[in-house]
């Protein structure tokens, strides 16, 4: 009697899918990076010679095997992993044959050209269709496929401005500020992947693909949650709190004997237990504080009694007592300073894949946790081409000397 064969390891959730990535910058990137976590094939397709814009976006610079700086920013490694890199000059009509062919065997496309941008290349959604009727084509524009802006670029800090985020962003007494990361980019990216996802279980059922029209504008409006409904129920433009919240108090830093914290009160229990710890017990029978509602409306005479209690002590004695009160409250960590809190430590935060230059390439691991679905097979953003022809003999059957002749063509 033989013993039992060992289980195959789970597939990653998204094996068997096939995204060809025609997008660049963080955006576009940022949702197929994700897709890739996940375990879908993404074949990123760059210019030969040139790439993504963003791998020229440094200081800082990658580092190989030997401490030397590569030409590897730390940018577009932000952006890439777990992906394949494959040069073709999409403008040349030879290079269009070779992304029609990859397109019949692709599941979803990727793009974030302008409005039309892709037409004259005979790559926009109607072309590709034709050729797999199955195909999930995601653009991603500054201002959506229609309307009067249609046409123009965006970005993701003119964008922070228009969509309102900025002026909820800073302090009263300073000028608008944008968030500190591209966080349009970011949101916009992480609402294509669930449309694509959710075009792919739709595809389950019809068989049929279809076309994803997804603007930095429209996420960045939609991403305004409470403050949009604040303007759009309350009929007045909400303004710049600092690092308050317009609808909790108290909800916002403070600062300490030594420095500063971050104070969530988020219901009354927890302010009755704050003000116990604090030595304000009274406040919480004041009709003037008992409630949210009230503290919200009386906060110019709230905040300055607690500011004045927090300074009494330091941060991380504060810390530690609000915690054992079950108080949400947190320090304001440098990124160096997240990144060893113990926490990030046992999540794993920080990765090191093995890079093809030498060395390895730091990431930043993916927050999604799949029981069932093993995320651990991440590879290191892959040099400009380094897979042009695995992909083009594995998918395409292109012969060397084929290959080779693209090659002195400038085609690949």
């Amino acid at each position: 009697m033989t013993d039992a064969a060992a289980p195959s390891p789970p597939a990653q959730a998204l094996s068997g899918i096939r995204v060809l990535d025609l997008s660049r910058v963080l955006a576009g990137p940022w949702a197929t990076q994700a897709l890739g976590d996940l375990g879908a094939e993404v074949i990123k397709i760059e210019k030969p010679g040139e790439g993504d814009d963003t791998r020229g976006w440094g200081p800082p610079w990658l580092s190989d095997g030997e401490g030397n700086p590569t030409r590897e920013s730390a940018y577009f490694l932000a952006a890439n992993r777990s992906k394949r890199s494959v040069t073709i000059d999409m403008a040349r009509p030879e290079g269009q044959a070779l992304i029609h062919a990859l397109t019949r065997e692709s599941d979803v496309v990727v793009e974030n050209f302008k409005v039309g941008g892709l037409k004259r290349y005979g790559l926009d959604y109607d072309s590709l269709a034709a050729l797999n009727p199955r195909l999930i084509y995601c653009s991603i524009t500054g201002f959506g496929q229609d309307g009067p802006e249609a046409g123009r670029a965006g970005y993701d800090f003119m964008i922070q401005g228009m969509s309102g985020l900025m002026s909820v962003t800073g302090s009263p007494e300073t000028e608008p500020q944008k968030v500190g990361v591209a966080l349009v980019d970011i949101l916009t990216g992480l609402n294509a992947t669930i449309a694509i996802l959710a075009a792919l279980e739709q595809r389950h059922r019809t068989g049929r693909g279809q076309r994803i029209d997804i603007a930095l504008f429209d996420v960045a409006v939609a991403s305004l949650a409470n403050q949009a409904l604040n303007f759009l129920v309350g009929g007045s433009a909400p303004r710049r709190l600092g690092n308050a919240h317009p609808n909790i108090v108290p909800y916002q830093a403070f600062e300490t004997a030594d420095g500063h914290l971050i104070l969530a009160v988020g219901n009354d229990a927890q302010f009755a237990r704050f003000c116990r710890l604090a030595d304000l017990a009274s406040l919480a029978e004041d009709a003037r504080y008992a409630t949210n509602r009230e503290r919200v409306a009386h906060r110019e005479t709230l905040v300055p009694l607690i500011a004045a209690a927090l300074k009494r002590q330091t941060t991380a004695e504060w810390l530690a007592m609000l915690d054992t009160a079950g108080i949400p409250a947190g320090p304001i960590n440098t990124i160096a300073q997240a990144f060893a809190e113990p926490q990030a430590l046992a999540r794993g935060f920080a990765m090191n894949l093995p890079h093809p230059l030498g060395g390895t390439a730091s990431g930043v691991r993916s927050p999604l946790r799949l029981a069932d679905s093993p995320m651990d097979s991440a590879t290191a953003p892959p040099l400009l081409g380094q897979h042009t022809d695995e992909v083009l003999e594995t998918r395409l059957g292109l012969s060397a000397a084929e290959r080779q002749a693209l090659r002195a063509a400038g085609i690949i």
